[in-house]
């Protein structure tokens, strides 16, 4: 089972059990997230596609690092003109394991096991 979450202009595909590396996030390592904004969600066959996004679905997670990518270098130059300029920049992100996808069925089962 996989889902397509989108976070900050983005989207991702993400499994249970795996990591995800996602642009820089203001989070405490080892703290709790939650993704509500499913684009799609995928159980074999089966498949739930949202309008724009599914309801009650959502997708849990967990902060692992922070961390910086590989450096970017940035070159500009115009021909004949003597003009150079060289950047780079390391881009930081937020690494995130991915505990739990839960469908809306899943959460109304889990809802009434609480009740109880």
């Amino acid at each position: 089972m996989f889902a397509i979450i989108e976070k900050d202009g983005k989207q991702y595909q993400v499994e249970e059990g795996r990591y995800l590396d996602m642009d820089l996030m203001d989070a405490e390592k080892d703290s709790k997230i939650v993704f509500d904004k499913i684009v799609m969600l995928v159980n074999g066959k089966k498949s739930k596609v949202g309008q724009p996004y599914v309801t009650g679905a959502s997708v849990e997670g967990s902060v692992m690092m922070h961390g910086k990518d590989k450096k970017i270098i940035v070159f500009k130059q115009r021909p004949k003109k003597g003009y150079r300029k060289k950047q780079g920049h390391r881009q930081g992100f937020t690494r995130v394991m991915i505990n739990k996808i839960r469908t809306s069925a899943q959460k109304k089962t889990e809802e009434t096991a609480d009740a109880e």
